[in-house]
């Protein structure tokens, strides 16, 4: 069993900004059981950068049901191929989820994070999420293609 992710917090579903009516207004999809739904991240890393987050109050991604995460990758898959089929600049992608205040959870309902990546957005892609840690992202020895 595991043990769970600390909510420093201490937000209840009530007083949750992801469990109000204003940000399921916003709703760009929605899971076809309508478990989950997304929206655009108000703070874009990148363009198309879309919140995908459970209707179900859950604080962190250890929380979440398996049909919970079956949605939820169900519905980034169909965000990231629309996302794609609109701009073909897009080559890639990230998708990450903070769960917990040590890994950089700020808001306590869990969310992943669907960012699109397009050549050259950075001069260094590689290493990609492992740069959460500041140093960690290179690797100690260089990758052959």
């Amino acid at each position: 069993m595991t043990a769970p992710v600390a909510n420093p917090s201490g937000i209840a579903a009530a007083d949750c900004q992801f469990c109000g009516p204003a940000i399921a207004a916003a709703a760009i999809a929605d899971s076809a059981d309508g478990l989950v739904f997304a929206v655009r991240d108000r703070h874009p890393v990148t363009e198309g950068h879309t919140l995908v987050i459970p209707r179900r109050h859950a604080a962190a991604y250890f929380d979440l049901t398996a049909d919970e995460r079956r949605a939820a990758d169900e519905l980034m898959q169909r965000i990231f191929r629309t996302l794609a089929s609109a701009d073909p600049r897009i080559t890639g992608c990230n998708i990450g989820v903070n769960s917990g205040a040590s890994a950089g959870q700020t808001i306590f309902h869990v969310h992943y994070h669907l960012i699109p990546r397009r050549d050259g957005d950075t001069a260094d892609p590689r290493g990609g999420v492992r740069g959460v840690i500041p140093g960690k992202r290179g690797y100690p020895y260089v990758l052959k293609a």
